[in-house]
């Protein structure tokens, strides 16, 4: 399933930000909501194979949030760096990005949402599974205005080999003069931090 990429900025209701034309999504799993920001605005992320900017919905004023094919995705070996599927622990996915941004003077604060999932492969087990994160700003030279990053956690139970999180948090950066906060982007991944 290829991620959605929600594109809002600050609007006055509470709404689902990954409503669509389809029916309603279910409690849980994939197409559960993040936990709740503003948004009236969905569209469709890169494939797994393009390497242009994402979609962008004709807001304006926020910086995109992206998660690039291979960011998006983190596979844990049971022996270590190993490509072989059949050592797979577990793979965890980014499948949701949502943003709501605010803008006070010449710095920008950006309220970044993602969620995904977590199947277990042939060497996981049920229970608790546990992945980094990381989060970086840029802006359109590359360079890094800010980083973010942690862990987040799941339940994969014993009846289903899938497990679903979600995140909500803040990140905030300077706005140089002559540039515009839809210049940068907030660069969301799985895996330790880089850069």
């Amino acid at each position: 399933m290829l991620p959605l990429l929600l594109s809002a900025c600050a609007v006055s209701s509470i709404s689902n930000p990954f409503r669509s034309s389809e029916s309603a999504p279910p409690a849980t799993g994939p197409e559960a909501p993040l936990p709740e920001l503003p948004g009236d605005r969905t569209a469709a992320a890169p494939s797994s194979t393009a390497t242009a900017a994402p979609v962008d919905d004709g807001s304006f004023h926020c910086p995109q949030v992206v998660a690039w094919p291979h960011d998006r995705l983190l596979t844990v070996y049971a022996s270590g760096g190993t490509t072989d599927a059949q050592e797979v622990v577990h793979r965890g996915e980014i499948t949701r990005l949502a943003r709501e941004c605010h803008i006070y003077g010449d710095r920008v604060t950006v309220k970044y949402g993602f969620a995904g999932r977590v199947m277990l492969g042939p060497k996981g087990r049920p229970g608790q599974v546990t992945m980094p994160y990381y989060v970086k700003v840029a802006n359109a030279e590359r360079q890094i205005l800010a980083n973010d990053g942690g862990s987040i956690s799941t339940t994969v139970p014993a009846d289903n080999p899938v497990g679903y999180f979600s995140m909500v948090k803040e990140i905030s950066f300077p706005v140089s003069m002559g540039t515009r906060p839809q210049d940068y982007k907030v660069f969301v991944a799985l895996g330790n931090r880089q850069g």
